[in-house]
């Protein structure tokens, strides 16, 4: 009998193990059709690049454990899938979605891989995403890479954007190919899936979770985090994931700001008292009609939660970060995956980004269908990361998103939360290495189009984000509707 994966939360899933009535095993082989079914056929969404050979083992072996001594946490038998930049230790290909790495099989787990493991995550596969985390060229859609293709929307396949570079994270998510699934932002490719796809996606502050063993685009703002299709489910995910890393000194700056459990913070009365700012100006501009309709009866659901809406809040540096041309990924795009491939086994084709870029070259007509004008720009740096220009940038990256920016407002107007539609504010949290949780909130009625909201705060700010993004989610009806697949 095939278990009903594809809306099943990760409580009732754990309720139906304890019971007996479904085993991780039963599960893992549901996904698994599933992928078969609508991944591969169907509607080929294409989300999905390679399976764990070993997953069904392996939930085996975690339903004979929990037979000998119980369930490890609520992660115990869950099906997980991992975007294609983390490493795993064990069958499967870690590639950043390039065909110069399909042969690589990383030599050890990245952190977070291993802390799912040791929660008793079952690694499922590896996820589609776009190639080198969109940091290749110039007009590569989101979602494409020359090793997997093109992941399709589920809403509407060719039609609707996938968000990047986590594509397949929320792809998969929103089809029920998994509860749940890690995807890596620099700046959006976490938000912007989980709205393009009306899920849930958790952007978590730099340095909660370690970025050892994933391959790098800039480490001043690269992290992972989780998509599921519940605030709850994130919040699980998000618990398996943290963890102080000696091999990444950034997540020293964690030690003693992570609570225990993640899921103490959902609370159905978290909006009530909340103050929750809302900038407009440049945050809105981009808006059709139809979006800021739909937004302002978003805001009305949270006032009848007993929010405070505090409106017109803006962001001193929202014109200048809308104009600035930084130049950090560029130089740290370089230095960070240099040292990543400089790592790798002897027998891989590269061990530089200079060796990819003339791999590219040589392999033209299967990886560059888009070019690859942002490799060649980062190659053109130092790598050595002193460049003025670079150093200024980064300063003046910080000094806006931060003192002048997220901080200043919250304090300001005495906010728990910024408040952005879509993901207009991505960027700003993303250079001030701060979090966001994106919830879906509806649909355009013209043509169906997910719409979503972002959640945004200051450092280690995450359970106050979890407590009101989980109140919103509870507030009336579900926001969410599950895409129809038809084969």
């Amino acid at each position: 009998m095939v278990f009903p994966l594809e809306e099943a939360t990760i409580a009732e899933l754990q309720e139906a193990m304890e019971s007996g009535r479904l085993t991780a095993a039963a599960l893992v082989k549901s996904c698994i059709a599933r992928i078969a079914a609508y991944d591969k056929q169907g509607p080929k969404l294409n989300s999905v690049l390679e399976l764990n050979p070993d997953a069904v083992a392996i939930a085996e072996a975690l339903d004979h454990e929990r037979k000998r001594q119980g369930a490890r946490g609520p992660l115990h038998g869950i099906p997980v899938l991992l975007k294609d930049n983390i490493d795993t230790g064990d069958k499967m290909h870690t590639s950043a979605g390039s065909i110069a790495l399909a042969e690589h099989y990383a030599a050890q787990d990245a952190f977070l891989a291993a802390r799912l493991r040791e929660a008793g995550a079952v690694l499922l596969g590896k996820l589609n995403m776009t190639e080198w985390a969109n940091y290749m060229t110039v007009g590569m859609p989101g979602g494409y890479s020359s090793r997997g293709g093109q992941v399709l929307n589920p809403y509407s396949p060719g039609q609707f954007p996938t968000g990047g570079s986590s594509a397949g994270s929320g792809v998969a998510v929103a089809a029920g190919f998994a509860p749940v699934a890690v995807g890596t932002e620099t700046s959006g490719s976490i938000l912007s899936p989980a709205v393009n796809n009306s899920v849930v996606g958790i952007k978590p502050t730099l340095g909660l979770i370690s970025r050892f063993g994933v391959i790098p685009l800039a480490h001043s703002q690269d992290t992972a985090g989780p998509l599921a299709r519940t605030v709850a489910d994130a919040a699980y995910l998000l618990n398996g994931m943290t963890g102080f890393d000696p091999a990444d000194s950034v997540t020293g700056a964690s030690i003693g700001r992570v609570p225990d459990n993640y899921a103490a913070f959902l609370d159905r009365d978290g909006l009530r008292g909340a103050r929750i700012g809302v900038p407009r100006k440049v945050y809105h501009d981009k808006l059709t009609e139809e979006e800021k309709e739909l937004f302002e009866q978003l805001l009305g659901r949270m006032r009848e939660a007993g929010a405070v809406i505090v409106d017109q809040v803006d962001i001193p540096s929202a014109e200048a970060l809308a104009d600035l041309q930084s130049s950090v990924f560029r130089h740290e795009f370089k230095a960070d995956l240099n040292a990543y491939l400089g790592k790798l086994a002897p027998h891989l084709p590269v061990h530089s980004l200079r060796e990819l870029i003339v791999y590219n070259a040589k392999h033209f007509e299967k990886t560059l269908k888009y070019g690859q004008v942002h490799l060649m720009a980062a190659e053109e740096t130092s790598g050595t990361l002193t460049e003025a220009q670079y150093l200024e940038d980064r300063m003046r990256d910080l000094r806006l998103s931060r003192e002048e920016g997220i901080d200043f407002v919250l304090a300001e107007h005495r906010l728990d939360a910024l408040l952005f539609p879509t993901t207009t504010g991505a960027a700003i949290a993303a250079k001030a290495g701060y979090p966001s949780v994106a919830v879906p909130g509806g649909y355009t009625s013209s043509d169906g189009k997910p719409f979503g909201i972002c959640f945004t705060g200051s450092a280690y700010s995450e359970p106050t984000l979890i407590k009101l993004a989980y109140a919103f989610e509870q507030a009336g009806e579900p926001l969410r509707v599950p895409p129809i697949l038809e084969r």
